[in-house]
């Protein structure tokens, strides 16, 4: 087990499942406290199974990251159990397909209050904890390769929006919270199989033929693939970088 985050406590949306979990896992075997918020019913075990694993101190709620006031009582309940956290991984987020024209009022704003206002909540309540008590933090919003092209065949301007929006957001933050000590990057994986896109690919199967065939490397990102990249952007070996969107999405928009 590495030690760059020991004695640290990491705060991780959308924690459950997915991308979030696996860097949860990355957080803990570094050496962190880990808590994992999540709306899942299962938040508390994936917390307590963190916990066995890499042997550090969990704490699980469930918690919809787009209300406001539950997202900071999630956080202060997580802070009162492991300390106050100086990490943070905003990994909640859901995509809605479909032709543009087609959208519901409830489709775009689902898709834009869970993407990016969950996002904003999140990192609100993360950097007034940090705020309150003077401490440094790293905070690592997930936005997306779709923040900055338009994937094909597919249509969701929804999510694209909303991740461009995540990127901008996290720079925002950066250059206001910096005097402080709290950075703000974000990175923009590109496809990952996780069970969002494994949902997607139940419903129309070629698409991964069709994303394939444009990745560089020529296979889908693994949750893990994204853990070094995060573990680093967390950890103090990045103390000068702030404010950066960083794209990792095995060569796909360089093509």
């Amino acid at each position: 087990m590495t030690s760059t985050l020991e004695g640290r406590t990491a705060i991780v949306t959308g924690g459950a499942r997915g991308i979030g979990l696996t860097l949860a896992r990355t957080f803990a075997a570094a050496g962190a406290k880990v808590a994992v918020l999540d709306l899942l019913d299962t938040v508390e075990d994936a917390a307590a199974a963190i916990a066995s694993e890499f042997g550090v101190e969990t704490y699980g709620q469930r918690v919809d990251v787009t209300d406001q006031a539950g997202v900071a009582a999630a956080f202060a309940a997580a802070t009162e159990r492991l300390g106050t956290p100086q990490v943070l991984l905003t990994a909640a987020g859901i995509e809605i397909n479909g032709d543009s024209i087609d959208v519901t009022a409830e489709q775009w704003r689902r898709v834009i209050d869970v993407n990016l206002t969950g996002t904003f909540f999140s990192a609100q309540a993360f950097g007034a904890g940090l705020l309150r008590e003077g401490l440094p933090g790293s905070a690592v919003l997930i936005a997306s390769m779709s923040g900055s092209i338009v994937n094909v065949p597919q249509w969701a301007a929804s999510y694209n929006a909303s991740k461009a929006a995540v990127s901008h957001l996290g720079k925002s933050l950066a250059v206001e919270w910096a005097a402080s000590g709290i950075r703000v990057n974000s990175i923009s994986p590109g496809y990952v199989l996780t069970d969002l896109t494994q949902a997607i690919l139940d419903e129309e199967p070629q698409l991964h033929d069709d994303w394939v065939a444009r990745i560089p490397q020529g296979r889908m990102a693994k949750p893990s693939d994204l853990a070094g990249l995060v573990e680093f952007l967390a950890s103090d070996a990045s103390a000068y970088l702030t404010a950066q969107d960083i794209v990792i999405d095995g060569g796909y928009t360089a093509v």
